[in-house]
């Protein structure tokens, strides 16, 4: 094949998905949440997490990407599941398309410190997922269930 055949045009690698992991800690019947400062999700209440770097295993941008927005560290156990996250104008055109890696992991020390693009960051009780309180991401009381059953 010709390079130009095996290459992606700019346009055509917009045009596709975008791999990032979401770090699932849990300690002490908590789950640790992140409130998003920025779109998509702005405001809302979401596992840390982000983009995969070009060659990075999950693991470890879980693991990166926990410690930029929370100050935690943690041990990685397992990815335990992946979710797509569509994220649409007003008129219902597709402007991104995210492939949200789940990766369970252990907290090894540190007390969440919002940092990166976290508004804050904090310790939440499992049910207080369920009571529909807090403005949650989509999803996240659902892989937290998810998560703390297979953490246990």
């Amino acid at each position: 094949m010709s390079a130009d055949k095996t290459s992606l045009s700019s346009a055509q690698a917009a045009a596709r998905p975008i791999v990032a992991t979401i770090a699932t800690v849990f300690r002490d019947g908590h789950v640790l949440l992140v409130r998003r400062a920025n779109p998509p999700d702005a405001g809302t209440w979401g596992f840390p997490g982000g983009k995969v770097e070009l060659g990075e295993p999950l693991e470890k941008a879980a693991l990166r990407e926990l410690f930029e927005e929370t100050g935690i560290e943690a041990r990685a156990e397992r990815v335990f599941t992946a979710l797509d996250a569509f994220d649409r104008d007003e008129a219902g055109a597709l402007r991104h398309h995210h492939v949200l890696v789940a990766v369970l992991c252990s907290w090894v020390s540190g007390e969440p410190v919002a940092g990166d693009d976290a508004l804050e960051a904090r310790w939440f009780p499992l049910h207080a997922l369920e009571a529909g309180d807090l403005a949650l991401s989509r999803d996240v009381a659902k892989l937290a269930r998810q998560g703390a059953e297979i953490a246990t």
